[in-house]
């Protein structure tokens, strides 16, 4: 009778909620445009975000799906062993019950935008019975509260490695996930660009969206509401708020930053009672424990007052603080999206809970604003913060949050323009940036980089600008690392006598980037080559210092190592293609003929010419391309993803571009219509108002 009752109550419950779902699928109207863009009317905003999730599920379900295994610390459940020391690594920063407690208590406006997250997926998979998911059946409301940055790597951890991690807790380390296959993978970085009325020929504030991310990370959505939201740009799959965008305001680009967010600290421990304690201001304290389930494995896991216990380095524990997820977070990055001015968007800045990003922005009125950073932990200036701290003393704690107006900013430069590349703030704006000597060093550690440079060259020459040309500066060709790096090369090559015709095709080159070019090849693949020989600074951040490295390797490098890896270049390029001299475009291609985990390259299949490269090498525009499972042509993998020119008029006027296409089943017509124009760099025009909408719907539908 008991288990008759179960099933009654299980059947009306799932009656209730399909009854439910039905009724809020009718106030939702999605209409997709000739590019298959999603744009969202909803009644409400929870609507919107029904909608928004529903449609996200159509275009890529997996990618949904996969984004929240990896949250939820279970990709070795679908991708085996080697993920284990990720999955660790996600448990131990990212707490499930704090998440689901959040919940809970979330103000009612929020708990209704998470209802209609986990409602618009779990309707679109009732719907779909003929999707599988991989692990995750049903998805929960609290499950966007783990992640609540929209970034690609939002993850602190006070620079402790996964391998670090593994060690300390008994995982072979082997089991640690490789993030970047190339040296030029974790320097690509992104671009925010914005123009102020002075230097726009139209009088209006400009701004140039440019992030890169692994591609087809993020997908292009519209989303209204009757309740006031009107937003346009890219969401990152699973997440129900626009991350990098415009609204009919203003508009916001974010950066990667250096900004110090998270600190390790050596701690004193001792054994006492089967209890592993640590000292603080002279007294023991029991470390707190939680165990972690990996699969099989039981996992005893250690946390203090200021976080978990991820490594041990010289016989000592290391302990982390960090913020990584947060309600405050998730409602910061809801909030900004439904601003409508420069004192608007700071209110919501001063939340100060987004740790993982610079901001450049723009609005209608004719304001261009960047912030480095906004989550910006208070501490003791006089301290070399890129080192672990003594733990044993609670005056190493954080004091609190600097204010918004404290950290690195630039509102209204004089200079008319802003450009960020995951670089210094202190030439943001030309002779307008913000001065070094004015902020403490944990608040921007970032370094110099060659698009920075390239940026700062192009904005401090150029006449006014449209949109037109701002993308044209935006698509900029010059690899500005090679003007350092390739003179060393010649005078280390030119003394080679088999070497000569190799050396007067280099001196040929121009530095900008074509599909025509033979030397940027040889440039390209020498410069994969002698990267991780080039000798990093030890100073707190330098990671971004690329330009003082590689200047530093011009002038003192080996010779004999220079010309050696030169060899190698040629070497392998007559094995693969016999001959050296290969055109970038024959080396450089665009495929997308699969949707899986693990990137799927055909050499005998179709694929398009790519002129660009990695942003690494100081162009603009991000291509970075590999050879893919044994591959002879390289393909790319990351890069320029949603890209967007906007200009803040009466009206709104913009143009998009991005990576392939909207939509990951490959029989779509939307797989990779925009292909070409992306290897071109052609942008399509952004249908904003409602009007434009409906006469470019393709197809009009509820969910």
């Amino acid at each position: 009778m008991k288990n008759i009752l179960s099933l009654i109550l299980l059947f009306l419950s799932y009656t209730v909620n399909a009854n439910s779902f039905e009724s809020q699928a009718k106030r939702v109207t999605i209409h997709r445009d000739e590019w298959g863009i999603p744009h969202i009317y909803g009644k409400s905003d929870a609507d919107a975000v029904f909608g928004l999730m529903y449609a996200q599920c159509e275009d890529d379900f997996a990618r949904v799906e996969m984004n929240y295994i990896e949250k939820l610390g279970r990709m070795s459940e679908v991708k085996g062993e080697k993920e284990l020391a990720y999955d660790l690594y996600i448990k131990l920063l990212i707490d499930e019950k704090e998440a689901k407690a959040e919940y809970l208590t979330s103000p009612f406006w929020l708990k209704k935008l998470l209802n209609a997250y986990a409602d618009g997926i779990n309707y679109y998979l009732q719907k779909h019975p003929e999707v599988k998911p991989r692990l995750i059946t049903h998805f929960e409301p609290w499950f966007p509260l783990l992640w609540t940055d929209g970034s690609i790597g939002a993850i602190s951890t006070g620079d402790v490695t996964e391998q670090e991690t593994a060690l300390f807790y008994g995982l072979p380390a082997q089991v640690a996930s490789v993030k970047y296959q190339t040296p030029d993978e974790k320097l690509t970085g992104s671009n925010g660009f914005a123009v102020g009325p002075a230097l726009s020929k139209s009088g209006h504030s400009l701004l140039y969206i440019n992030p890169h991310v692994t591609f087809y990370f993020r997908p292009e959505v519209h989303v209204e509401s009757e309740e006031g939201l009107s937003v346009y740009g890219a969401v990152t799959w699973g997440q129900f708020f626009v991350y990098q965008g415009f609204n009919p305001y203003n508009g916001w680009m974010h950066t990667s930053s250096e900004v110090d967010v998270a600190d390790a600290y050596v701690e004193t421990t001792r054994s006492r009672n089967g209890q592993m304690q640590y000292l603080l201001d002279g007294k023991w304290i029991p470390f707190q424990t939680k165990i972690i389930t990996l699969g099989s494995r039981k996992i005893k896991a250690y946390f203090n007052h200021r976080g978990p216990v991820l490594a041990a380095r010289n016989g000592k524990w290391i302990s982390v603080r960090s913020y990584n997820r947060a309600r405050k977070s998730l409602m910061q990055s809801w909030l900004r999206t439904k601003t409508k001015g420069l004192a608007d968007y700071k209110r919501v800045m001063e939340m100060r809970a987004n740790t993982s990003n610079n901001t450049v922005y723009a609005d209608n009125m004719g304001n261009i604003a960047y912030w480095h950073g906004n989550y910006v932990p208070r501490r003791d200036s006089s301290k070399d913060w890129g080192v672990p701290q003594d733990g044993s003393s609670s005056q190493i704690d954080w004091k609190g949050l600097h204010s918004v107006d404290e950290i690195v900013h630039v509102y209204n430069p004089a200079s008319g323009w802003i450009q960020n590349c995951n670089s210094t703030p202190f030439t943001v704006s030309g002779t307008s940036s913000p001065l070094r000597t004015n902020y403490p060093v944990y608040m921007a550690p970032d370094g110099e980089n060659f698009r920075d440079r390239n940026a700062v060259r192009l904005f401090s020459q150029t006449g006014k600008l449209d949109l037109q040309s701002l993308i044209g500066l935006g698509y900029d060709r010059r690899l500005m690392a090679f003007e350092t790096l390739l003179p060393a090369l010649i005078n280390a090559a030119g003394q080679e006598s088999d070497l000569a015709e190799v050396v007067q095709e280099l001196k040929k080159w121009d530095y900008n980037a074509s599909a025509s070019s033979i030397a940027q090849t040889i440039a390209i693949r020498w410069g994969l080559k002698i990267m991780p020989k080039i000798p990093k600074p030890k100073q707190f951040g330098g990671e971004t210092e690329v330009v003082q490295n590689m200047e530093s390797y011009a002038k003192s490098g080996a010779k004999s190592e220079m010309v050696q890896a030169l060899r190698e270049v040629l070497a392998d390029l007559n094995k693969d293609f016999g001959t050296w001299r290969v055109a970038w475009g024959e080396l450089n291609r665009f495929q997308r003929i699969s949707n899986g985990d693990a990137l799927q390259m055909d050499d005998s299949k179709a694929s398009i010419t790519v002129p660009f490269t990695s942003s690494a090498w100081g162009q603009l525009p991000s291509y970075t391309s590999r050879s893919i499972q044994g591959s002879k042509k390289w393909y790319g993998v990351n890069g320029n993803s949603f890209i967007a020119a906007v200009e803040f008029g009466p009206k709104i006027k913009a143009y998009s571009l991005l990576a392939g296409g909207q939509n990951g089943n490959q029989n779509s017509p939307h797989f990779f219509d925009q292909g070409q124009m992306y290897a071109e760099g052609k942008f399509k025009d952004i249908y904003f108002y409602k009007s434009d909408v409906l006469k470019h719907a393709v197809v009009s539908y509820h969910p």
